[in-house]
């Protein structure tokens, strides 16, 4: 298979680095520059949509796709090896002429997860939105097959899941398009790996419910304005369009309540992927800080970008007056948002983002928010040097909130090439800490985590 880089079309995201890779590549003792701490013992591993055949060069949308899993495995201060695999999914084994990978299939979907790879009761799964099963993986990314949960989940899961750093329960708020309609649902996994909890929670249309926010009280819930359009679904384009009309709102679920008791608080007409943490202040009230757009899916049809860019924003609601007073704390470019995990849910300092450009060939810095004192220090790396999702992992011995790394994928577009890089979150004027240098090109993707041995151990 060829790489899909034709020029006679306009989608920019078929084009430069958003282009897909043809290979599975497994490279071994990769050339580390600096030094590789000692915390990180472990898999980076980062998920995003990679087709492996033609598509439809006027309707492909980069949210579609079959899943490319890409990871590095670290110890003892080596990069011991990359690889990169395909999710496995009934598209990729018809593809390959081989039978259905292995475990159930609730909705009969033939994709497979492209959107985020984690690990999590001992175990490493890749995750897709909108009704897909995750999919187990092994070590070294080859497909176990689908995995509810063992047999615990009824429908639906989300790319999206929330772990709870004090329960290390993992929560989710999960659509199900086509399936469901008139309802998305609050899921709770358990440590064990298995769901103890779902809750059905009604909603007026087939809103697309990226993400959530977890809070020690309450568990965020997005109903935002880009619904299903089903003249775009009948023409066999991707389903999802802004739509003003159906407002935006927020919910507030008691984490041990039911759908009737969540408070809806209406919000300013925008759309959030990406919330970076949300916790409850004394007074009641709840404060959410998310990446928020404009607008989604309204001009651009084909990708997130063509509309606006997101900025960062400050979001305090009122449960009782059921009112929102919002603040902007970051005008520029603001993704894939980040903290450190022990943060989650509570009053925390420091965030972490993503500064991505519609410019092919633009840099996407590195961005720390003081959040404290409004401060903002960006790392730079570099002319047409892009850096994906900031990762947070923690230093030994020290408690400092800031006190950790911070991990991606640093994509060179001039050169067409990839490396993985380690920033000093405490002190980005150090420069890399280390860079461990990529045998191919890694396509602009979604979400990836840290794994460490201690998590999910090698086979």
């Amino acid at each position: 298979m060829s790489e899909l880089t034709k020029e006679d079309f306009d989608n920019p995201y078929l084009q430069g680095n958003f282009a897909p890779v043809s290979e599975e590549v497994t490279a071994s003792d990769l050339e580390v520059i600096g030094e590789l701490p000692k915390e990180l013992t472990g898999r980076y591993l980062r998920n995003g949509p990679n087709p492996f055949a033609d598509v439809d060069l006027s309707k492909h949308h980069w949210f579609v796709g079959a899943g490319m899993v890409h990871g590095l495995r670290l110890r003892e201060g080596k990069a011991e090896w990359y690889r990169n695999r395909y999710v496995g999914s009934k598209e990729l084994s018809d593809f390959r002429g081989q039978p259905d990978i292995a475990g159930p299939n609730w909705n009969d979907s033939t994709g497979g997860p492209n959107t985020n790879v984690g690990g999590f009761a001992g175990k490493t799964w890749a995750m897709v939105e909108a009704g897909g099963c995750p999919v187990e993986l092994t070590y070294e990314l080859e497909t176990v097959g689908r995995n509810n949960f063992e047999d615990t989940l009824p429908g639906a899961f989300t790319a999206h899941p929330k772990v709870d750093p004090i329960t290390r329960e993992m929560h989710a708020m999960v659509y199900a398009w086509p399936h469901w309609m008139d309802h998305v649902q609050y899921v709770v996994v358990g440590t064990d790996g298995k769901v103890r909890k779902t809750v059905d929670v009604p909603v007026p249309g087939m809103t697309m419910m990226h993400d959530m926010s977890l809070t020690n009280e309450y568990v965020v819930i997005y109903d935002q304005p880009v619904t299903v359009d089903f003249d775009m679904a009948m023409a066999g384009s991707f389903p999802f369009k802004w739509n003003a009309e159906y407002g935006n709102r927020v919910g507030l679920l008691p984490r041990e309540g039911g759908a009737a008791d969540i408070i809806w608080i209406e919000v300013p007409m925008g759309y959030c992927f990406h919330p970076m943490n949300a916790f409850d202040n004394d007074d009641g009230s709840v404060t959410i800080d998310l990446c928020n757009y404009q607008s989604m899916f309204n001009n651009d049809l084909l990708g997130p970008f063509g509309d606006s860019m997101a900025r960062l924003e400050r979001w305090t609601l009122n449960p009782a007056k059921r009112t929102v007073n919002t603040q902007v704390i970051d005008e520029t470019a603001n993704e894939f948002p980040r903290h450190r995990h022990d943060v989650g849910n509570q009053p925390y300092r420091y965030g972490y983002c993503a500064s991505p450009s519609p410019i092919p060939s633009e840099a996407w810095p590195t961005l720390k928010h003081d959040l404290k004192t409004g401060e903002r220090t960006v790392f730079d790396h570099g002319a047409g040097r892009a850096a994906g999702e900031p990762v947070f992992v923690a230093k030994d011995n020290s408690d400092a909130e800031d006190a950790g790394y911070l991990i991606t994928f640093v994509h060179d577009l001039g050169k067409q090439s990839a490396e993985f890089v380690v920033m000093d979150a405490e002190d980005f004027d150090r420069g890399y800490v280390a860079q461990v240098k990529l045998p191919q090109r890694i396509p602009f993707g979604f979400h990836g985590n840290w794994v460490s041995d201690k998590s999910v151990p090698p086979a």
